[in-house]
């Protein structure tokens, strides 16, 4: 009785998987030891397709349904193992069973800056980030390319690999999409559908049909950033520059009132400040060099500098202030050199005493 309890054991009457652990793609039933009955009963799920594998070679493949094993059913197999019509014996087969549902929240991103072309700014260092969706259809390419002999293979395996091909495609999907990096915000669904459009043949190759992509956020890195709000206001500015500097004197004079009467000088306060009349001059034609023509660049005339002895009874305090304010924010960003600062600040000092 126990020797043929033990000998029953020997062959698998029924074939299944019922998929317990998450995030798990390929599984392969255990066979060792056992061999298959013939006329056994194979179930595939909705979710799910299987592969019998003879010798290493890629035999039968089903998709959902339940089968009775035979040599009709078997086909390939059959033809692999040379059975004729008539053979009703167990037989030994590596069977492995492939998970077809999506697999969601994937996450990709980058971990630095991508460099791409913009038809606005030319070269655009950007971060991005968003999701996709992927899943198994085609068996026979996935264990051949991914999966191969192993006992279990996992998403989370295939993690990496997959979010490098997303990577790998963005440039292509802004080059694809047509859309500016300006625009790329307002048409998060239009970039994901390029960048989906992109990457899809890369995973095919693998077996897999990536179903959708989304894009969470898109970004420059912080100095881009800065050089950027820098263009759109001069942008916002336009033709207005004298009302915009105006708007600058006046809001310079309270704060330069508020130092004095806590018994900061004139000099210590210019320090820090910027450029008077010239600073839409100087701004328009450092942004315009810098970052090409994607808004409008404010239209200046640069006007003659006038001789000091005429320029003298139409500078009145106010005006000598706030032109040190804005020479100290052009020396701040670079623009003017402490020499040169030095010097003007000197020069417009003097015409206060």
């Amino acid at each position: 009785m126990g020797l043929m309890s033990f000998i029953k054991k020997q062959f698998i009457d029924i074939l299944q998987w019922t998929e317990d652990g998450d995030g798990v793609l390929a599984w392969r039933y255990p066979m060792q030891d056992f061999e298959i009955q013939y006329g056994a009963s194979l179930t595939v799920r909705e979710s799910q397709l299987a592969v019998f594998v003879n010798e290493g070679k890629i035999a039968d493949v089903f998709g959902p349904g339940s089968y009775k094993l035979t040599t009709q059913t078997l086909p390939v197999l059959t033809y692999l193992k040379n059975w004729d019509k008539l053979f009703e014996s167990p037989f030994k087969s590596d069977v492995y069973f492939f998970s077809t549902r999506q697999q969601i929240d994937q996450r990709w991103g980058t971990s630095q800056p991508v460099t791409i072309r913009d038809k606005d700014f030319g070269a655009v260092r950007l971060r991005a980030f968003g999701n996709y969706a992927y899943r198994i259809v085609d068996a026979k390419a996935f264990h051949t390319e991914i999966s191969g002999t192993r006992e279990v293979y996992t998403a989370q395996e295939l993690d990496g690999q997959l979010r490098g091909l997303m990577l790998q495609h963005i440039s292509d999907a802004v080059a694809q999409s047509g859309i500016p990096f300006l625009d790329l915000a307002a048409n998060q669904v239009e970039f994901a559908q390029a960048l989906q459009a992109a990457t899809a043949p890369s995973f095919e190759r693998l077996g897999l049909k990536l179903e959708s992509v989304t894009l969470q956020s898109v970004s420059l890195p912080e100095e881009l950033q800065k050089i950027l709000d820098q263009k759109i206001g001069m942008g916002m500015i336009g033709q207005n520059m004298g009302q915009f500097m105006q708007y600058q004197t006046a809001q310079a004079i309270p704060k330069l009132a508020e130092g004095v009467g806590q018994g900061g000088g004139i000099a210590g306060d210019a320090m820090g400040l910027g450029a008077g009349l010239a600073l839409g001059q100087t701004l328009a034609a450092q942004l315009g060099a810098g970052l090409g023509s994607g808004l409008a660049q404010p239209q200046v005339q640069a006007q003659p500098a006038a001789p000091a002895t005429a320029a003298a009874p139409q500078q009145s305090a106010e005006d000598i202030i706030a032109l040190l304010e804005k020479l100290g924010e052009l020396k701040a960003k670079g623009i003017l050199s402490e020499d040169e600062f030095s010097a003007k600040k000197a020069e417009l000092l003097k015409k206060l005493a």
